[in-house]
């Protein structure tokens, strides 16, 4: 079935997520299907090995100490519920300069807890030096890649706010279309989540909290109140599972499949050589994007743009810009919401190789100028 090239999408996919799959993806597929991993028990020592090879591929790619945590939910976004109801008894903080950072307030509100921010328009990024955090935040999410609107909020930036928080509060941080690029001080956070479908190339359908003693303490503590922290996908309940390899649920089995795969050969690359490829490739882009008469940058200052997730504002709707490199088997992300049509998302993530990039932007150049 799979040999029927007739029928193959040869598209390249630069949109922001889902996204392209990694290269060696159906392969892994086919291999997986062979093995009839679908239809294996997720209590069986088969699974079990299948959730160790991810794991240790994972502490080995992202450098994460053996005192953190790793575990499997369906999406990054679950991860943003199951985070204030475990950790947070009354208040959180947000940062907010996007959709999917507004979004996760708007949840914490939803949850029936206090929730204060400080935004600002859609597309600026932060510097920790002007903001004032809550002693009474339990919880401080910080945004490292927002995914609508191309912001990064940088490393060096992140480690600042440990000596701003109140010394039991929690730094959570969203990496879910940057991860592994960032080099996380894991001394100066807490939890850090992303998904599947974007830097990893593979299928949607599975979000990783990464999280130390610190959430698993705060959620322990709730919970021993007499506090509602949910219930299958409690903090407890997941690690109480975690600790042998396996979910409370029935999981993603074939993505934890795939995933422990690409992690072993990310790191047969080495997270260095990514993180090098990932800024090369946001060099071109930008560099076109600067010098296009069609396009603008989005995002204005230069140290809070993504590398992971470049944003273009474009003078023709961006449904035109789609459908002009529709004959090239290339598609590029429209704008998020209110910027459809006004802007265009590039996704730049460890799937994508240099040669494919430069092909996009000689493309661009010759359709938009």
């Amino acid at each position: 079935m799979l040999q029927n090239h007739k029928n193959m999408n040869n598209k390249v996919y630069f949109t922001p997520g889902p996204s392209e799959l990694y290269p060696t993806v159906p392969q892994h597929m086919q291999t997986a299907m062979a093995n009839k991993i679908g239809s294996i028990s997720h209590r069986s020592q088969q699974f079990k090995d299948i959730y160790a090879h991810a794991e240790k591929g994972l502490r080995e790619l992202l450098q994460l100490p053996q005192s953190w945590e790793i575990l499997f939910l369906a999406s990054a976004n679950e991860i943003w519920e199951r985070a204030i109801q475990n950790c947070v008894a009354k208040e959180s903080f947000h940062l907010v300069n996007g959709s999917f950072s507004k979004r996760f307030f708007q949840i914490s509100e939803e949850l029936g807890r206090k929730a204060t921010k400080h935004e600002v328009p859609f597309g600026q990024g932060f510097r920790a030096d002007d903001i004032n955090i809550p002693g009474s935040a339990e919880l401080i999410a910080l945004v490292q890649n927002e995914t609508s609107s191309g912001a990064s909020l940088p490393v060096n930036e992140i480690n600042k706010f440990r000596a701003k928080a109140g010394a039991n509060a929690l730094i959570f941080v969203d990496a879910v279309s940057s991860m592994p690029h960032p080099a996380f001080d894991y001394n100066l956070v807490d939890s850090i989540y992303f998904s599947v479908q974007k830097c990893f190339g593979l299928p949607a359908g599975l979000g990783v909290w990464l999280l130390n003693e610190r959430c698993i303490a705060k959620a322990e503590a709730l919970q021993a109140k007499g506090i509602s922290i949910g219930s299958y996908h409690s903090i407890p309940s997941l690690l109480s599972k975690a600790k042998t390899y396996q979910n409370p649920e029935t999981p993603n089995v074939l993505n934890i499949y795939l995933l422990g795969h690409v992690a072993e050969e990310m790191n047969k690359k080495s997270i260095e050589t990514i993180r090098e490829e990932t800024e090369t490739k946001a060099r071109l882009l930008y560099d076109y994007l600067a010098a296009s008469q069609n396009f603008d940058i989005a995002v204005q200052e230069p140290s809070h743009r993504s590398v992971t997730t470049i944003i273009a504002n474009t003078k023709m709707p961006a449904s035109d810009i789609i459908k002009k490199l529709t004959p090239f088997d290339m598609v590029v992300g429209s704008g998020y919401g209110n910027y459809k049509e006004t802007q265009i998302r590039i996704a730049n993530f460890p799937t994508h190789s240099v040669s494919q990039v430069q092909a996009l932007v000689f493309k661009l150049q010759e359709l938009i100028g």
